[in-house]
């Protein structure tokens, strides 16, 4: 699928995006910068702080239980898909681009 070119405001978006994970101001993220960043989530949703998801703690209280360690896995599997150059980092690109 072929995208138009990025307007001005889509890239200041994208590298925007990219900052928000970047916690060493390198202009790319890490494996361990993105895990940090897509984890606040599972911390937020710890009600009680037990390093697992339990039914009554996981959105529309549907699924398995899910333990940060599992969660975290997951998320590794996600950075090397989204790192196609296979770098060991994320561009902006990378970062935004739609899941394979």
């Amino acid at each position: 699928m072929l995208l138009a070119p990025l307007t001005l405001s889509a890239q200041q978006t994208r590298g925007d995006y990219l900052r928000r994970f970047d916690r060493n101001g390198d202009g790319r993220v890490s494996m361990a910068e993105y895990v940090s960043h897509m984890s606040r989530g599972f911390q937020r949703m710890d009600r009680n702080g037990d390093g697992i998801l339990e039914l009554s703690e996981l959105p529309g209280r549907r699924g398995k239980p899910v333990t940060r360690a599992a969660f975290e896995n997951r998320l590794r599997r996600q950075f090397r898909k989204l790192d196609r150059n296979h770098d060991g980092f994320l561009s902006a690109r990378e970062l935004t681009a739609p899941p394979r």
